[in-house]
């Protein structure tokens, strides 16, 4: 009789524990889908833009590179070889983002990956300004030389102009990965703690 007893409320325990987190995990669910259709629209929306000016850059200035000879020709040139790759990169990341696999994700695995990106942006504000330091190279170096003083100079304002681009981009896009992050742990009670090789969440009830 006693061991019917514990059954029955073993039972009802687990029945109650269900309906207790049920909610949770379906707000878990709705927060995932949120996350990862936010972040894909971030992507999209960042590629659109670069993408935007690789073109803009490569239509403008191989114009241009009809009407105008010396510094202002190899300014141009080097804004169309810098922009081929900057489209092929907008277009690749661009394309990743539309077919990016998220079905088995879950909120862990997909705020380490917002993270991860963040980290991609600041590693590559960090070549931009390395970008902007050698284009100023190029440019003072084209006043202590004769040979190609012309491309020296046109390729080094074309480098600190792409790169400065690039430096803004890359700022902004992290700020608003990073503002995106925190509304979404602010608005579903969560906390994130980042340490060494990894994050954890923890969910505050009120």
């Amino acid at each position: 009789m006693i061991k019917s007893s514990n059954i029955k409320w073993t039972i009802l325990t687990l029945v109650l524990l269900l309906l207790f987190y049920s909610p949770l995990l379906a707000q878990n669910d709705s927060l995932l889908l949120q996350i990862n259709t936010d972040h894909i629209q971030l992507k999209k929306s960042g590629m659109t833009v670069l993408g935007t000016w690789a073109l803009s850059n490569i239509a403008v200035s191989g114009f241009m590179m009809t009407r105008t000879r010396g510094v202002n020709y190899h300014f141009h040139e080097m804004n169309v070889f810098w922009n081929v790759v900057n489209l092929g990169i907008a277009g690749g990341a661009y394309y990743a983002a539309v077919n990016g696999q998220y079905a088995d994700a879950n909120v862990l695995t997909t705020l380490q990956t917002q993270e991860k990106f963040g980290k991609i942006l600041l590693f590559n504000a960090g070549l931009d300004v390395a970008y902007v330091m050698s284009g100023v190279y190029l440019r003072e170096r084209s006043k202590n030389t004769i040979k190609h003083q012309h491309r020296l100079k046109g390729y080094g304002n074309s480098i600190i102009l792409q790169g400065s681009f690039l430096f803004a981009f890359d700022l902004i896009l992290y700020g608003i990965n990073d503002s995106a992050i925190q509304e979404w742990m602010s608005n579903n009670d969560l906390y994130a703690s980042i340490y060494p090789g990894g994050i954890s969440i923890s969910y505050f009830f009120n």
